[in-house]
């Protein structure tokens, strides 16, 4: 079932969402790399039910050379044998960060952080994050 779109926001709003846009741009010359971010992105659009943004991102990885056995379990990630362990830390802060009404964004998702990533790259996981939230609910939202 198709459901109609509400408002274009893109064309509404153009200045914010090139702001958007722009933070985007920065984040994929960040050191985490293309495909970590897309991971995220991927994972924390399966959280808040965003089929647009679901199909957009497992396209990119796909197109990047992820094998489709990683893409299939990442629901599962926890218990599956796809994820190198800096992927599993990466994961575990979005699931926290996606849920953080549940979750406060504890200590244990966020102290391994250091284990793997440097402190710029902890600060842009978190600002990819935060982006993708934003970007999920106006696609919700306004039904891309």
């Amino acid at each position: 079932m198709s459901t109609p779109k509400r408002l274009p926001y893109s064309t509404l709003s153009p200045e914010a969402y090139r702001g958007f846009g722009a933070t985007k741009a920065a984040l994929e010359k960040s050191t985490l790399g293309k495909q970590l971010l897309e991971l995220v992105w991927l994972r924390m659009s399966q959280i808040n039910g965003c089929a647009f943004c679901l199909e957009l991102h497992a396209k990119a990885l796909r197109t990047g050379g992820m094998p489709d056995a990683k893409l299939d379990s990442l629901a599962g990630w926890r218990v599956s044998e796809h994820f190198t362990e800096r992927e599993r830390t990466a994961l575990a802060w979005t699931d926290a960060l996606t849920r953080v009404d549940q979750t406060n964004a504890p200590d244990e998702d966020f102290n391994p952080l250091a284990q793997h990533f440097s402190d710029v790259e902890i600060s842009d996981l978190t600002f990819g994050i935060a982006l993708m939230s934003a970007f999920n609910r106006l696609a919700v939202g306004m039904r891309q």
